[in-house]
């Protein structure tokens, strides 16, 4: 697994500083462009269970995920909501790890935990991760 970890700005998740100066629209584009960094990038917290599960599985299946632990990225607060948005969640908010882990491949978000588990249930993951360069096999 990659993890990234960016250094710039003033945005700690932990200490719940928010950055007024950054705009939705920037922040869409900062996980635009960090979704496309990899074949296939996890958006998660460090000590969340569920975002363990799921790198563990992609792990498990030869996969080496980009991960993005927004607890420790200077934008993880926005970054997290504009995931939330992007799912469709109402509530929750930047302080809890809800819908987390977010889970993007070639590009294009698969979704939180829930369903990547249901398509590696019923069969469609591997040929994602294999569109997407992700699996040779």
């Amino acid at each position: 697994m990659q993890y990234k970890t960016d250094s710039r700005g003033s945005l700690t998740y932990n200490n719940k500083v928010t950055n007024m100066n950054v705009f939705p629209s920037e922040t869409l584009t900062r996980i635009e462009l960090m979704a496309a960094e990899s074949a296939v990038v996890i958006f998660s917290v460090s000590t969340c269970c569920m975002c363990h599960a799921i790198k563990r599985l992609f792990c498990g299946m030869g996969v080496s995920p980009a991960v993005h632990e927004l607890d420790l990225h200077p934008y993880g607060v926005e970054i997290h909501r504009n995931l939330l948005r992007l799912l469709g969640c109402s509530g929750g908010g930047a302080t809890s790890p809800g819908a987390l882990p977010v889970v993007f491949i070639g590009g294009k978000m698969v979704g939180a935990m829930e369903r990547v588990m249901a398509s590696h249930i019923n069969g469609s993951l591997v040929p994602l991760l294999k569109d997407a360069g992700a699996l040779w096999l």
